[in-house]
C-alpha cells in the first residue's frame, strides 16, 4: 500500500439550498489536514485529499480514513489536529466524531 492512511474529505457542492459538506468547508479541512500532516512529518505516509459526496450530508462536513474505513462527521477546523494525533498517529478513534451505523 502506498500510504499508511488515506483521508478523503468531502468537498462536494450539491447546489443552492441543499445541505452538504460544501466546497468551501471541505477544502478548508483538506488544507488544514495537509498543514497538520506536514507539521508532524507525515507527508508521504498519509495523504489527505478532497472527495466527492460521501453520502453523509446531514453529518457534514464528513470524512473517511482508510484503511480502517472510519467515517467522521461534523468535523471542524479546530478538531483536525486531534484527529491526526489520535487516529492517524495513535490508531485511536475520536469517538465523539465517529459516524457509527446507528447515526449514519
Amino acid at each position: 500500500m502506498k500510504y499508511d492512511k488515506h483521508i478523503f474529505i468531502c468537498a462536494n457542492q450539491k447546489g443552492e439550498g441543499k445541505v452538504c459538506c460544501g466546497q468551501e468547508r471541505g477544502m478548508a479541512l483538506v488544507e488544514k489536514f495537509r498543514e497538520v500532516l506536514k507539521e508532524n512529518s507525515l507527508q508521504g505516509k498519509v495523504r489527505a485529499q478532497r472527495a466527492g459526496c460521501l453520502d453523509e450530508c446531514k453529518n457534514g462536513p464528513a470524512l473517511v480514513i482508510y484503511p480502517e474505513g472510519t467515517y467522521y462527521g461534523n468535523v471542524t477546523i479546530d478538531r483536525v489536529e486531534e484527529i491526526v494525533k489520535m487516529h492517524v498517529m495513535q490508531n485511536k478513534v475520536v469517538s465523539d466524531l465517529e459516524l457509527s451505523l446507528e447515526n449514519k
